[in-house]
């Protein structure tokens, strides 16, 4: 299933409880800095556990066009030879980012302090987001960036031939600029400091220790200050991915709201700063059990053991949102079919991602018989209670993965069959989302034309 090719509506219908193992992909975050930090490492990083995404594709596609030497070696397997901090060559092709925007943020950050040229460009869904919350920052170092009108893609970025370290505080809570700025900050002499009025997911930050870079996290009254000694030599690491949470949230949601459901889900990642939706869902009266706690690749991980639960509508508090960015799409089809309102506030970051997520997730719960409530950054969700929800719509998912399998998950549980007009963008974050559900029992098939 490509990301780039032709619409793939696809359906599902309410059938079977879900039951069995679901084996999520690796975290789709830990993949991308994984290959990237082992680009700019000396010696072999071998990875295990790679998301085989679409966007993490490209991300190792574009480490090779930065002179790094990236192969894969079985399922999930991969061996990258880096070049070290300050060895990226200039690529001699456009670098095509697919529909990541964690991918281009990042890769954007990390020769930004080299005095090479690159230019990035997307799909059609990436050339809309905004680029200039990286390329401010990065022009501190002494980066320039030409782009499209609103610092969009395509453009070219031209690295810092003497660049300077830095001291930025992130007008917004996002992990993709704080890492892009660290990862600047890698070839830049001295001491690059970052400061996050709210904290975000720590990928990046764990990964650099682990890699041998000079890095401290200290609470202070602006927030968290994050310190990173430039122009250090990293060393290569084994790197074994977690599942990725965002990833087990769907079949993690679709377990919680189709009858007698059970399921395991082995290995997620239960990092702090992205385990917002499980917190939620047990304040919500999820039955989740984290079972067999232990840490893998330096991030702590869990399997999940998952039943069908009666659940109730939540305030989710706004200081969670940046640990749950991914997960509303999801949490929104459950508040659907919980008794009560649930009130997301402080998600105005939704409007830019690979959608409008705020107003996808409206228009297409409105359409199944959903009473919803959004302003800016607000979205209220009047849930119908187990099995309440009508369903019988088409939701138009923009191009957008997360919509697609939210909207799909509702079909599961709602009482006539729910269709999305395009599933092909699923394979950028999760290629085997189909045959992982159908393994459970869900009923979801692509529609024949």
């Amino acid at each position: 299933m490509s990301g780039h090719g032709e619409a793939i509506a696809m359906v599902a219908r309410r059938g079977a409880a879900l039951r069995g193992v679901a084996e999520v992909p690796g975290d789709k975050s830990i993949s991308h800095r994984a290959l990237i930090l082992g680009a700019l490492s000396v010696g072999e990083t071998r990875v295990t556990g790679l998301l085989e995404g679409q966007d993490v594709l490209d991300t190792a596609k574009a480490m090779r066009a930065f002179g790094a030497e990236v192969e894969r070696q079985g399922a999930g397997a991969w061996s990258v030879r880096g070049v070290g901090v300050g060895g990226f060559a200039e690529p001699s092709e456009v670098i095509d980012c697919g529909n990541s925007g964690t991918g281009v943020r990042l890769i954007m950050g990390c020769m930004a302090t080299s005095p090479i040229t690159a230019t990035f460009t997307g799909d059609a869904s990436l050339r809309k987001r905004p680029m200039g919350r990286v390329t401010e920052p990065l022009a501190l170092f002494g980066a320039e960036a030409y782009g499209r009108k609103g610092g969009r893609l395509p453009m070219t970025v031209v690295g810092a031939v003497d660049p300077m370290p830095v001291r930025y505080a992130t007008p917004m809570p996002s992990a993709q600029v704080k890492s892009a700025v660290l990862l600047a900050g890698l070839n830049a002499p001295g001491e690059t400091v970052v400061i996050e009025r709210e904290p975000t997911r720590d990928h990046t930050e764990r990964m650099l220790r682990g890699f041998g870079a000079e890095i401290s996290v200290e609470q202070v009254p602006e927030g968290r200050l994050i310190r990173l000694v430039g122009q250090p030599e990293l060393r290569a690491q084994p790197v074994a991915v977690p599942r990725d949470p965002s990833s087990a949230a769907f079949p993690v949601c679709a377990a919680l709201i189709v009858p007698e459901s059970n399921i395991l889900v082995p290995g997620v990642s239960q990092n702090p700063t992205r385990n917002g939706l499980f917190t939620t869902l047990v304040e919500m009266g999820a039955d989740i059990g984290f079972d067999n706690p232990r840490e893998e690749g330096g991030e702590p991980v869990a399997d999940l053991r998952v039943r069908f639960s009666a659940l109730r509508g939540v305030e989710v508090p706004p200081e969670r949102a940046a640990s749950m960015i991914d997960e509303y799409p999801v949490l929104a089809v459950v508040a659907a079919c919980a008794e009560g309102r649930t009130v997301m506030r402080g998600v105005k970051e939704l409007r830019v991602k690979e959608s409008d997520r705020i107003d996808a997730m409206a228009r297409g719960l409105e359409a199944c018989g959903v009473r919803v409530e959004e302003d800016e950054d607000t979205l209220i969700v009047h849930g119908l209670g187990a099995g309440g929800v009508p369903g019988g719509a088409t939701c138009a998912t923009h191009i957008d993965h997360r919509i697609a399998m939210a909207f799909l998950v509702l079909g599961l549980a709602s009482q006539r069959s729910v269709t999305v007009d395009d599933g092909s963008p699923i394979a950028t974050s999760f290629p085997v989302f189909e045959a992982l559900m159908a393994g459970l029992g869900a009923d979801i098939a692509r529609v024949v034309p």
